[in-house]
């Protein structure tokens, strides 16, 4: 361990895997540790389902009922993979793909007036869609065309609108689109969390729901993807990579310090030896000194024994309830999984519930997302605080990850990956790049 490194990693949380193995791939000596014995952090999956009880002090244990329990993983954070969206392009260019197995989640849903409606996403589910009457699908498909022509270096494409001018809100005034539809437009296509977007320039908007429709193409039922045995199996891909790359790992390590000279990191002090390095990637568990809270996340898992009513008897699936559907200023989310993913005993459903906290009745703030799921066999409540780093690391070389949000997809996760390597790089994270380098060591025969 008495050794000198260019990055230390602390926590094999997924944004930490990632950039752990990327650095191992642009040449730079990577010492990765965890106080925990499992990979994951907080993004782990628990298996056996009795260590998902204990850790949420339930001492009796799962019931006979559940199954073996060595069949469940469990997510402890809920999210899926935009097909076409930046995670993907990471996993396939690092070729982190051969170590994982995806599945594509059935479809999307997104509520309103107490029911759930499947999210038409493609011209012609739009017309076919009970979400709106007779002309507003007429209208609707005209702005679905609208976007998916549009292209932010041809004007031709803008019909009199200025991608980096006009706001959002004028953008449906223009297409004449009612509530209901910018509801589900914004926060089931777009998927944003609030209406913040509506009076920001539209040009982020509109690549959002490119995003969307350009993901749902590739496979059809919906924009997302799922792997095999949890999402834990991400974390651990990564850090293969990095392995492949001479990253040296440690877990079950204890951190009793980080070692600073004149206000820059030097190193890290484990059990009495100290590894040098000259810069740190960690979670905000390892710098509470560091980094502030920005909020709550709530999340509650249930395990149910039947698919979602109305879901068309789905084995996964996503649904949106936006939040002016229910009063609040941001959407909760349901993400569904279950025996099909090897992630659950025969014939159970994992389903979790989160959204960002606004009360002090957190609980009660996520009860319509509740109603959609009885009756629920067992659930799993936790509230988790959301940290974001109080500095750029510039000056101490300490780069500190956000925790992972109610989003239920990759996208924030990959802007906080791509923000944090290019104030440690000093350039832009380059996905052609990445590429390049993989066939250095691969090979072009195997991509």
């Amino acid at each position: 361990m008495d050794e000198e490194y260019d990055v230390i990693v602390l926590g094999t949380g997924l944004t930490e895997c990632i950039l752990s193995g990327i650095m191992s791939v642009n040449g730079k000596k990577v010492l990765h540790m965890d106080r925990n014995p499992y990979y994951g952090g907080e993004s782990s999956s628990i298996t056996p389902l009795e260590e998902l009880y204990k850790r949420f002090d339930m001492a009796d244990g799962p019931p006979e009922s559940m199954g073996r329990g060595r069949d469940w993983n469990v997510d402890l954070i809920p999210k899926f993979l935009m097909a076409n969206g930046q995670l993907v392009k990471m996993l396939l260019y690092t070729e982190v793909t051969r170590y994982l197995d995806f599945k594509v989640i059935e479809g999307s849903f997104v509520y309103k007036g107490g029911k759930i409606y499947k999210v038409p996403s493609t011209e012609t589910e739009a017309l076919a869609s009970n979400l709106m009457g007779m002309f507003e699908k007429r209208r609707f498909r005209k702005f679905l065309v609208f976007v998916a022509n549009f292209d932010e270096n041809d004007p031709k494409t803008f019909e009199g609108v200025d991608p980096m001018d006009t706001n959002m809100r004028d953008v449906y005034k223009k297409f004449d689109l009612g509530q209901d539809v910018i509801d589900f437009t914004g926060h089931a296509l777009a998927l944003y969390r609030t209406d913040d977007y509506l009076d920001q320039p539209c040009l982020e908007t509109i690549n959002r729901i490119k995003l969307y429709s350009e993901s749902l193409a590739r496979y059809g039922k919906s924009p997302y993807l799922y792997p095999l045995y949890g999402l834990g199996e991400l974390p651990q891909g990564f850090a293969r990579l990095s392995a492949i790359y001479g990253g040296t790992y440690m877990l079950n390590k204890s951190v009793d310090e980080i070692v600073m000279e004149k206000g820059t990191v030097v190193g890290v002090k484990s059990e009495g030896e100290v590894a040098r390095c000259k810069q740190l990637i960690c979670d905000p568990s390892y710098v509470p000194d560091r980094v502030h809270k920005a909020g709550q996340v709530i999340r509650v898992i249930c395990i149910l024994n039947h698919p979602i009513k109305n879901t068309n008897d789905a084995n996964s699936c996503q649904i949106i309830i936006p939040q002016n559907q229910v009063n609040r200023k941001s959407d909760i989310y349901v993400c569904m999984i279950s025996y099909a993913h090897n992630v659950a005993a025969q014939g159970k459903y994992i389903a979790i519930v989160s959204t960002t906290v606004e009360t002090a009745e957190p609980e009660k703030e996520i009860e319509p997302a509740l109603e959609l799921l009885e009756p629920i066999e067992q659930k799993f409540m936790a509230i988790s605080d959301l940290y974001e780093s109080t500095e750029d690391g510039t000056e101490s070389q300490i780069f500190c990850s956000r925790s992972y949000d109610a989003t239920t997809h990759f996208e924030t996760t990959c802007n906080d990956i791509k923000d944090i390597y290019k104030r440690m790089t000093g350039t832009d994270f380059d996905f052609e790049n990445m590429k390049r380098k993989q066939n250095d060591v691969f090979g072009e025969d195997e991509q």
